[in-house]
């Protein structure tokens, strides 16, 4: 969260604190400096997504192909000047950070309404000010820099303590990001992504003895600065009382800064003259109103120790530096071997949720662009909420009488105020012989293991009955068919409309370059298309959430959203789909895709129809313009539009799009 205000602090008021720095001549100044170790700069990844993201849509689901092109663009210009990267995540969510999550993701709602607002009404995308990152942006970034080749860590903790850590322990060249607590570490320097240039590898570094000498501060001092400016320990609404006596005695008040600036200039004019000593610190603690938890200061000022840190405001014999110290016994997971794997696939970035709900419980979805006034789709959570507890039941173990522990689910959707969260009880999937344990899909080998994993997978999404056609497909479009199945299964109002539009994307996808998805102009935006993309992009977390529980019976590179989406081409597909343009429009007139569409929608119709899901049409033209033109058709496209879909084929996959007959193993 950083400390508010702050950084916007240093960048206008301590100027002397920012500096422009050539990360290329600090590689080679740090080489020289230190021959044993290779100029390393440790990155916050959560708080670099955003700049990452540089696609002109943003909107429709991602352009997913553009944004892998983005990274690796950014990981070659350091490679070229001999920096290495090594890359942080958010892993886990800590309850003191809780309240502040819940309420940045109420925020967000009211933001995403109005994009909705913004779309129906101009019917395209809003302008770079109402920026929101494509769902799910922060989990598929990571698992693409693993597959770029990169040192990618999950945290066990928050973030920005390990990055802190790493940096300094390793002795980095230092911390690209974009958050204020990196000025309160005494840790490595400190760069801003924000103000990177990459062609030039220059940035802004903010330096903290800079800052100190601006606010008569030492670095000592700065741990109990930031908490008495309100952090994530110590609640800013506990302080507005200190704070007013602070600039009451201030010298530093200047009617032309904000209240802010001047809040944090009295409370540095007040610590500066505070001794640093615990004595000062527990005098503090009894004349601030901390209400009934006197440790507050304490823990906070603690905080910011890193590993081997002490601190004058904190005896030697009281230090009690953070470390992720989860008790086996507490986890919900209690045997050793299962649960120590978890872990480690989860610091390795290898697993998707699995290391949260088999420690503690609980796992949480931020939120989705998802139109809060479509009655018709259900919020994603509620959407693959019967797959996630299909997982859950294959993860976790039933107690005594039978009845499985309950997970912690934190899911944002339009209508949960996020009060508490949701219990939810694991449901087993349908399978003849019971749910394989978790020793036998993770540790077994062979290939009726492999077997086993294949058919849990499918068994989380109601399609073991489709195992032999699926394994028929290459990996990835079998993966899109589980989810697109799933979903046709689960939504009632998906139309044959919009299963065209998916098929249609998934084979006309393949072989474009970032380049070609880039250059795709849209005349205009769909609202509801916008919200199916997102819905279809969670709905890759859930594959990916499924495959880790499963022993991995697919490569996870084959769920990735750049091998099977990309938001501007879901966009062209739905409205042509929807405005009832020619079968050859829709295939961009490639009629060696007439049979796989086919195949495709046979497939997934079968699964809905052994479901007693019939696929009704349902046009939602209204608004999109409609070529006139006429054209020769070929005759191969030439088909009446039904008004439901009944498959013609039921045997022809491995004819047409037949690839991988096994599943793939464990990787």
């Amino acid at each position: 969260m950083g400390i508010k205000g702050l950084q916007g602090f240093v960048e206008r008021v301590c100027t002397d604190a920012c500096r422009t720095v050539d990360l290329r001549e600090m590689a080679e100044k740090h080489h020289v400096d230190h021959p044993d170790f290779p100029p390393v700069i440790v990155v916050d990844a959560m708080s670099c997504v955003r700049y990452w993201y540089t696609p002109e849509s943003w909107v429709c689901g991602g352009q997913w192909r553009e944004y892998l092109a983005n990274l690796e663009n950014f990981i070659k210009a350091f490679t070229a000047a001999g920096i290495k990267l090594v890359f942080y995540f958010d892993g886990v969510i800590e309850e003191k950070k809780r309240d502040e999550w819940i309420k940045r993701r109420l925020r967000n709602n009211k933001e995403i309404a109005r994009i909705f607002q913004f779309i129906k009404t101009h019917r395209k995308q809003p302008g770079r000010g109402m920026f929101v990152v494509p769902s799910a942006l922060p989990t598929f970034t990571r698992f693409a820099l693993k597959l770029l080749g990169q040192k990618t860590v999950c945290t066990l903790q928050e973030a920005d303590f390990e990055v802190a850590a790493y940096g300094l322990q390793h002795n980095c060249m230092g911390i690209l990001g974009q958050d204020s607590d990196y000025l309160i570490y005494n840790t490595c320097p400190y760069f801003s992504i924000e103000k990177l240039h990459l062609d030039r590898l220059v940035t802004v570094m903010y330096s903290r003895e800079d800052l100190c000498r601006a606010l008569g501060l030492t670095l000592t001092h700065l741990p109990l600065f930031a908490c008495l400016l309100g952090n994530d320990v110590v609640p800013e609404s506990l302080l507005e009382g200190f704070w007013y006596k602070c600039l009451v005695t201030s010298p530093h008040k200047n009617s032309g800064y904000c209240r802010r600036t001047n809040i944090l200039l009295a409370v540095a004019n007040y610590v500066s003259k505070i001794p640093c000593s615990y004595s000062s610190l527990k005098h503090l603690e009894e004349v601030l109103p901390l209400g009934s938890d006197k440790t507050l200061l304490y823990r906070g000022v603690e905080s910011y120790l890193l590993p081997g840190q002490q601190s004058l405001w904190i005896p030697p014999n009281l230090t009690n530096c953070q470390t992720f110290s989860l008790e086996q016994q507490t986890a919900m997971c209690q045997d050793k071997e299962i649960f120590q794997l978890a872990k480690e696939q989860h610091i390795q970035s290898e697993n998707y949720a699995i290391f949260n709900i088999l420690s503690n419980g609980e796992i949480e979805c931020s939120n989705s662009l998802e139109d809060e006034h479509d009655t018709e789709i259900p919020g994603q959570a509620l959407i693959y909420r019967l797959a996630r507890q299909h997982i859950y039941s294959v993860l976790l173990e039933p107690g005594k009488g039978g009845a499985y522990p309950l997970v912690k689910e934190w899911f944002v959707y339009f209508g949960n105020p996020l009060q508490q969260p949701e219990l939810i009880q694991p449901v087993e999937p349908s399978i003849p012989d019971g749910t394989p344990n978790l020793k036998t899909l993770w540790f077994a080998k062979g290939p009726d293991v492999e077997k086993q994993r294949y058919s849990t997978f499918l068994a989380c999404f109601h399609l073991q009955e489709g195992m032999e056609e699926l394994q028929a497909l290459e990996a990835p479009v079998a993966a899109f068919c589980c989810l697109l199945a799933y979903l046709m299964m689960q939504v009632s109002s998906l139309s044959l409309e919009d299963l065209n539009a998916f098929v249609a994307l998934i084979l006309c996808l393949k072989g474009k370059s970032a380049a070609q998805l880039a250059g795709l102009q849209l005349a205009q935006v769909d609202s509801r298309a916008v919200h199916l993309g997102a819905v279809f992009v969670r709905g890759l977390t859930t594959l990916l959430m499924a495959n880790s529980a499963c022993g991995f019976p697919f490569r996870m590179g084959d769920l990735m959203p750049w091998e099977v989406f990309d938001g501007k081409l879901f966009q062209e597909k739905y409205q042509q789909s929807h405005r009832g343009c020619s079968l050859e429009e829709l295939l961009e007139g490639n009629d060696s895709l007439y049979t796989p569409f086919q195949n495709l929608k046979s497939l997934i119709c079968k699964a809905c129809m052994a479901k007693k899901r019939t696929i009704q049409s349902r046009p939602r033209g209204y608004g999109f313009t409609t070529g006139s033109q006429q054209r020769e058709f070929n005759p191969r496209f030439q088909q009446t539009h039904r008004s439901s879909f009944v498959p013609p084929y039921h045997n022809q996959m491995r004819k047409h799009l037949g690839r991988n007959p096994q599943p793939q193993g464990k990787k």
